[in-house]
């Protein structure tokens, strides 16, 4: 999902670069476009899939039967689609689909979820559920999350069909259902948990992570995401008698819970690194000068250099891949003026480093607060975010692909605080990566939010990207 995790990676960057950054940058231009008829079939699958309103109450089907409509349009038989709809939630429907090749490796598998966030007409100023194309802009709900990488790799991989081409292995794609609300249900965890034979690649794609950055009308890197943090959501909790206010005692819920949020707030967890963000901090160090070039230099070795990574904290942006936080989002306590509060809570979002398991992270918060009538539990479970270390072939792989449409652009690898599907496949032991063909421009981010929109020539692009790199990642062993 190109969420916060686009802000903070360019943030960071920023905080690197200073004004080197801007200038250095490639010069912004139109990269490679797909054929004519493969444009417009890309633009007819989008316009289709973003005027269904594919939100968790609804569920998938209605772009699920979009999808295998155009599928069986143009080539495949089938026995190469399946069509699987959740046991417990029917209407939550995914759609693997097969381009099958010579059995030299396990598949590789683009996964791209169908769903969206909900979007109310009155705070948009185009209607969100209607495909509207506006100076030079496709708008709709979806349109940069993720509807516009759905109508890319169904385009693409149609694409490759007609040309008769024959992977060295099978590629994969499978659309899926609810990645956006959570983890009671999702479709990565579905097939892989109940249809394994469907989906059991050795490598995975998850167009919904990673991408290039625009600032400043110039292409500034292309990221790929190799690991996220782990999500966790406790409650802190401070409990007594209560009683009346005209007679205040010093076992205060309110007061106890208070003292330990605010060691909560002068609390830092353990500054770490993994694979990806030495990698991440040795090739931004590159452009960078002075004490801060010297410190991402030192944070991109062993063992942690913790004067150099103290420095880099001061940017929060840096600050929140140096570590595990947790912050406190939510307070509540009391039911009346007259009484005392028998019961005070808080809700603490964690972002959790690789590694660090629920039980460190929850006895860690313990220790914090200080206080034995305090108590720690988690709120909701736990899917862990395991790293995919970046392995250099895939890596040059993708590299060969992005300069060959935007030659000389930085590509890194990335740890993002947020979260994607991604999780699912790594913890299936699936090598996964996050690589979108799409460039955003950091000032004008609105996946989630109103009057959503992909630039027309950047959607074409995405689509020769994702035809670029299907046929790139599938040949050879």
């Amino acid at each position: 999902m190109p969420s916060s995790s686009r802000v903070l990676k360019v943030s960071a960057l920023l905080f690197a670069f200073g004004g080197i950054a801007r200038a250095t940058a490639a010069n912004l231009s139109p990269g490679p476009m797909p054929p004519a008829d493969n444009q417009k079939l890309a633009r007819d699958i989008f316009r289709d899939i973003v005027e269904v309103r594919s939100v968790h109450d609804v569920g998938t089907r209605g772009v699920a039967d979009i999808l295998v409509r155009y599928l069986k349009a143009n080539g495949f038989s089938d026995s190469e689609i399946s069509v699987v709809p959740e046991t417990k939630y029917p209407k939550q429907v995914n759609v693997v689909v097969r381009l099958k090749g010579k059995g030299r490796g396990k598949p590789v598998m683009w996964i791209c979820h169908m769903d969206v966030v909900d979007a109310r007409s009155e705070d948009w100023t185009l209607p969100p559920f209607k495909f509207t194309e506006k100076d030079g802009y496709f708008y709709g709900r979806g349109t940069s999350d993720m509807k516009d990488e759905d109508a890319a790799a169904a385009a693409a991989l149609i694409r490759l069909k007609k040309e008769n081409f024959v992977p060295d292995r099978d590629i994969v794609v499978a659309f899926t259902a609810d990645e956006e609300v959570g983890l009671e249900q999702d479709g990565p965890q579905y097939l892989l948990t109940h249809k394994r034979d469907l989906v059991d690649a050795g490598l995975v794609i998850n167009p919904d992570g990673g991408s290039g950055e625009i600032l400043d009308g110039k292409r500034l890197d292309f990221s790929v995401e190799t690991v996220q943090k782990t999500y966790m959501t406790f409650k802190m909790e401070a409990t007594n008698k209560g009683g009346h206010s005209s007679e205040p005692r010093p076992d205060n819920a309110i007061y106890e819970l208070a003292n330990g949020l605010m060691r909560l707030s002068q609390f830092q967890f353990p500054y770490k690194t993994n694979t990806t963000t030495r990698a991440y901090f040795q090739t931004i160090a590159m452009s960078a000068s002075g004490q801060k070039r010297s410190d991402l230099m030192a944070m991109a070795k062993l063992p942690v250099d913790e004067a150099a990574a103290a420095r880099l904290a001061k940017d929060t942006s840096l600050n929140a891949i140096l570590h595990t936080t947790c912050v406190a989002t939510m307070l509540k306590a009391g039911v009346q003026e007259n009484a005392l509060s028998s019961r005070a809570d808080a809700t603490i979002q964690c972002r959790v480093f690789p590694g660090e398991t629920v039980e460190q992270t929850r006895a860690t918060l313990q220790q914090i607060a200080g206080d034995p009538n305090i108590k720690v539990t988690l709120l909701e479970p736990v899917q862990e975010a395991k790293e995919t270390a970046p392995d250099p072939k895939v890596m040059a792989q993708v590299t060969k692909v992005v300069h060959s449409m935007w030659p000389g652009v930085p590509v890194m690898p990335e740890m993002t605080a947020g979260a994607s599907d991604s999780i699912f496949t790594r913890a299936a032991g699936i090598p996964s990566y996050g690589v979108g063909g799409g460039w955003w421009d950091i000032d004008d981010e609105r996946a989630h939010g109103r009057d959503e929109r992909d630039e027309s020539g950047n959607f074409y692009q995405t689509v020769e990207f994702t035809y670029r790199l299907m046929k790139e990642l599938s040949t050879g062993s």
